[in-house]
This record gives structure tokens, sequence and C-alpha cells, in this order.
């Protein structure tokens, strides 16, 4: 059963030079588009963390130091939470792989 598609082929070259007289190694001349772009939304999210877990652990120390009403119980959540805000994301990705 032929499927009718006609490609046209042609032989690779033996040598990589492509005609240049250099030796090229093609896997190393692509560069993203993505890597030329400002991450603002990572930029965003290193900026809104901290600014949230700072929140967090204000609001667990005046709870339990008694400067604001409720339970130890709710400053015991905050200061976690607070801490949590405050860890180092996974290393060894780049922008580009983030938020995809």
């Amino acid at each position: 059963m032929a499927s009718g598609h006609n490609f046209q082929y042609s032989y690779l070259p033996t040598n990589e030079d492509y005609g240049n007289g250099k030796q090229v190694d093609r896997q190393f001349d692509y560069t993203p588009q993505s890597f030329d772009k400002i991450p603002w939304k990572s930029i965003a999210h290193a900026l809104f963390l901290p600014f949230l877990g700072s929140i967090f652990l204000f609001l667990s120390y005046f709870i339990l130091a008694g400067h604001m009403g409720g339970e130890s119980s709710q400053a015991y959540g905050q200061l976690a939470l607070g801490i949590l805000t405050f860890l180092p994301g996974p290393k060894g990705y780049h922008f580009a792989q983030l938020f995809a």
C-alpha cells in the first residue's frame, strides 16, 4: 500500500565542515529564544515569597507575644508557613524550564 508521499532525500556530508572548511558541531549552534527573555514571572515569585513569609513571621510573633489576639496554635501554624516560604527552591534548573 503506497502512501503517496514524495520526499526529496539528499546524502549527508561525510565530514562535518559543511562547505566552509571549519569543523562545526551543529548541536551547539542552537540557542533557544526563551533564554533571551527576562523571566518576569520568576522574579515576581522570588519577591513575593519572602514578603509573604515576613508577614507570616511577624503575625506569629505578635500572637505569641500577646500583642494580637489569637491562640498559640494559630501562631505556630503561621510560623511554620513563614519558615516554609523562606526555603530555597530546587537547584539545577533554568528559568526556561520553570512554569512551562
